[in-house]
């Protein structure tokens, strides 16, 4: 795999991003603040992990019939959600607190929902977060099965109706990660990824394959042996969950990349990306709904996509007001800073990308 450079011979994209680093520091210097979570993280860690564990304690407590049940497991799909963007998201990026153990335990909430930590480490922090965007590494525009995400990848008749099946195919987004976590880290031990990131085959292959085993028996198992469920009811409310958080994560993360204005780079011959790296995001990435304070909340800051890939390590809670200070500066530099201002808004400007991806 050919890694790649950003470099611009514009003076002013190397002192945009000078400039920005600098007002950013300023401001968390200037209102005396840590850039890592405070007590507001702790509360809503508290709500999101109620929201994700209580309707599945109550299947039990209450041995509830099957059309409780499912309901149940619905809402603990939007509590799974929650948990995956307000609290792993930030722990893995070391942005949750100062403390490296707390991110760590933090980040281990990965685990419930199905899937693995030292996967996403290298999928999302690492290619993900360094070539947004770009075919061939950032494996967030990979083709999945019938959608095209890139304009670097070949196109297929089916694509010319993607804008129409895509919102149902979201569902299977954490069903894709419990099943294709396996392979991945296959993957990265043959490529030399996991070496690289200091992976031990032994651990990383025992942890995932013990942390699935266990998920699977806690929401399937265990409902079936200790509930009045039948298994069946249990499989399908399982199913309904996962379609519930795979729907909620697949969007979140679709309408910051793949919507109108997003570009999509390529590489030079001489295997470099001609933009300054903070330049490449604000081209790559957008923002939506920022003035929305419920979405705001319930997506971990998700919807201020351009400053989480500006600063990663910064936690969530902070967004709404440096986006104040990159759009102000991305504006004197003349740099474009996107936005889309409403969530619906966002919604059809995805769905318009996604058909633009789907002709020739």
């Amino acid at each position: 795999m050919k890694l790649i450079k950003f470099h611009s011979d514009l003076e002013s994209q190397k002192q945009f991003g000078k400039e920005l680093r600098h007002n950013v520091n300023k401001y968390f210097k200037d209102n005396n603040l840590s850039t890592k979570g405070n007590y507001k993280m702790i509360l809503k860690t508290i709500s999101v992990f109620s929201l994700y564990l209580l309707p599945i304690f109550a299947i039990f407590y209450y041995n509830l019939p099957f059309s409780w049940a499912i309901i149940m497991y619905i809402l603990s799909g939007v509590g799974t959600a929650g948990v995956g963007m307000c609290v792993m998201h930030d722990a893995l990026h070391n942005s949750y607190s100062k403390n490296k153990i707390v991110n760590k335990i933090m980040g281990w909430s990965m685990y419930l929902i199905g899937s693995n930590v030292f996967n996403w480490k290298i999928q999302h922090n690492i290619f993900h977060h360094a070539y947004t965007n770009i075919d061939g590494l950032d494996e967030d525009i990979k083709t999945r099965w019938i959608m095209r995400f890139s304009e670097q990848t070949p196109l297929r008749a089916i694509n010319k109706y993607q804008h129409l099946y895509s919102l149902p195919f979201y569902t299977m987004m954490t069903f894709s990660m419990l099943v294709v976590d396996l392979p991945r880290l296959i993957g990265y031990y043959k490529t030399g990824l996991m070496k690289q990131h200091l992976g031990e085959p032994i651990k990383e292959f025992g942890t995932l394959i013990v942390v699935k085993l266990i998920y699977l028996f806690m929401l399937i198992g265990m409902p079936i042996i200790f509930t009045d469920l039948l298994w069946w009811q249990v499989l399908v409310s399982f199913t309904a969950m996962h379609m519930m958080a795979g729907f909620i994560f697949a969007l979140v993360f679709q309408l910051a990349h793949i919507v109108e204005g997003v570009n999509q780079p390529t590489a030079n011959e001489l295997n470099v990306a001609e933009n300054e790296w903070a330049v490449h995001q604000l081209m790559t990435t957008a923002n939506f709904a920022p003035k929305n304070k419920l979405l705001n909340w319930f997506v971990g800051g998700l919807n201020f996509q351009v400053e989480h890939h500006l600063f990663p390590n910064i936690c969530h809670l902070h967004y709404p007001q440096i986006s104040k200070i990159v759009e102000a500066t991305a504006n004197k530099y003349g740099i474009p800073y996107l936005s889309n201002p409403t969530l619906f808004g966002a919604i059809k400007s995805h769905l318009i990308r996604l058909k633009e991806l789907g002709r020739a």
